[in-house]
């Protein structure tokens, strides 16, 4: 008996010298991969960033953001509070943040959110942006007017494009503009095909807003949810006068609430857009994506999913649900913390609202400013006047944009983000079963027929619609958005990047489509 309970013990003791062993090795491996992630984000070069030079060339730093800091009757920025600002970004102490002096109640949006590490995928610091269109430039004014064109064709349904004057009128003005960058018909012009879209693979293909959008949604097993949503009432616009735009730009409250449809409703203008990337949380969309693309057949998913050939495994942890829904969610805070460097750190570029306010105060008379002729000059900015009274930039929003500077979009960064994760994980090929289209009152879903569309396609599109939805509601300019596009898609890459060498499975690799066209693998 005691031999056999000595044994017991030895064998008892080897077993334990074995798992210390085993922890000691693991321990140590798991240590060497972190080491190894971080030395190749480490190596990668910092870029050069670029700089339109507004900051410095306008003493009103009329070409900045200055939203919530206090102004004065024409809406230019007091100057010691902006130095204030600036002093504050400059040292990065936490105390100079708390010392930048406000206007109103309402407070600057996290500024200190680009000065934080991420241990996974790349530092904030580590992408750079073009520098965005200037105050006096073509560009900058080709924006401005396609942002009134949006707001004046809000409430005019996407199927209705084709036909209705003045989406016809606006896709003429911007087909002469001296410097539109929006996406153009092979002949060269802006047709209503093209109007508002951000030119992306498959946008153009379908309806409007993309079928992630329409679908009803599994949220676990027991309860399905249908996309129908409380959007603003036809008509519902704000900031159009200039005692309500300037108290807004000294971070007031705003003056009227927002005023809802009584009838939840599917998405079907340029207003129920914009009502949605109003009030979503911030991976939200993408998300409902995810669930959507998770219930469908096998042949959804991405070949190179190491679990799509095996007969005795399945995918959970990883490569399965929990882990797409995962990346979904670590994707956007990527692409949220890359932005936020570059609005407050490095561009602080003035919001389309604010734009449009000095171009009233130019176009009555009681300031001047460098305006591009295209822009004085514009049908659009009439069209406004006439309806409005003033050439303020007609907001979906009641308190306008947020309180923190435009570019590039958070929406934008966000959407290209985690639309980067999805394509890695689904076959971007796979059409689509039983595709729909609104009624034209939205209360209903109707059979769409026509092209196939696949998930590639409509991911483009659920980004595109995100991205420039903020655009339609004005709070955002073009340029925004295609740049908060490519850095939300290159920081979901270097996420995928730190990932893909750590799997414990054979894999070959994430490959999927840039916004650009081109094919990476990962």
């Amino acid at each position: 008996m005691e031999t056999n309970k000595a044994g017991a013990r030895e064998a008892e003791s080897a077993a334990y010298s074995f798992t210390l062993s085993s922890a000691d090795t693991r321990r140590e491996r798991a240590y060497q991969a972190r080491v190894e992630a971080a030395a190749f984000q480490r190596k990668q070069p910092y870029p050069k960033q670029g700089y339109n030079g507004d900051e410095q060339k306008y003493p009103e730093k009329i070409g900045s953001f200055s939203k919530v800091l206090p102004h004065n009757e024409l809406g230019v920025v007091d100057a010691s509070a902006y130095q204030t600002f600036k002093h504050a970004i400059s040292t990065g102490r936490p105390e100079d943040y708390e010392a930048i002096p406000l206007g109103g109640k309402a407070k600057l949006v996290n500024p200190q959110a680009g000065l934080g590490y991420d241990l996974v995928g790349a530092d904030c610091h580590h992408f750079a942006l073009p520098a965005p269109p200037a105050f006096d430039s073509a560009q900058m004014a080709g924006e401005l007017v396609e942002l009134y064109w949006r707001a004046l064709t809000r409430d005019i349904p996407f199927a209705e494009y084709e036909t209705n004057a003045l989406v016809a009128a606006a896709a003429k003005e911007l087909s002469a503009l001296t410097d539109y960058r929006g996406p153009r018909s092979p002949q060269g012009s802006v047709t209503p095909k093209e109007l508002f879209r951000g030119g992306l693979a498959g946008e153009t293909t379908g309806p409007f807003l993309s079928q992630f959008i329409y679908g009803d949604f599994p949220y676990g097993g027991a309860l399905t949810v249908q996309q129908k949503y409380r959007v603003a009432a036809s008509g519902s616009d704000h900031l159009t006068q200039y005692d309500e735009w300037l108290a807004i730009q000294n971070g007031s409250q705003p003056q009227s609430p927002q005023k809802l449809d009584a009838t939840p409703r599917y998405l079907r203008t340029g207003r129920d857009l914009a009502s949605l990337v109003h009030t979503d949380f911030s991976y939200q969309i993408f998300l409902t994506a995810a669930l959507i693309l998770l219930r469908l057949p096998q042949e959804a998913i991405d070949r190179s999913n190491p679990y799509v050939h095996s007969s005795t495994q399945a995918g959970f942890a990883t490569f399965g649900g929990p882990h797409i829904l995962e990346l979904v969610a670590a994707a956007s805070k990527s692409g949220l913390a890359a932005a936020w460097y570059q609005k407050f750190q490095v561009h602080r570029r003035v919001r389309p609202e604010a734009y449009a306010g000095y171009l009233h105060l130019h176009k009555t008379g009681r300031k001047a400013y460098p305006f591009h002729n295209d822009l004085l000059q514009s049908r659009a900015a009439t069209e406004v006047s006439k309806k409005f009274g003033t050439y303020l930039l007609p907001m979906a929003y009641p308190e306008g944009c947020p309180a923190h500077p435009s570019y590039p979009g958070g929406h934008s960064s966000i959407a290209g983000a985690c639309t980067t994760v999805l394509k890695a994980f689904f076959h971007e090929s796979y059409e689509l079963p039983r595709p729909v289209q609104p009624s034209k009152d939205g209360l209903s879903l109707e059979p769409y027929t026509g092209p196939a569309l696949t998930i590639g396609g409509e991911l483009n599109k659920l980004a595109a619609n995100v991205a420039y939805g903020r655009d339609t509601a004005g709070v955002h300019w073009r340029s925004d958005e295609e740049e908060g596009l490519k850095l939300g898609e290159a920081a979901a890459i270097r996420l995928l990047q730190d990932y893909s060498s750590q799997f414990h499975e054979a894999f070959s690799g994430f490959t999927f489509t840039k916004f650009d066209g081109t094919t990476v693998t990962i």
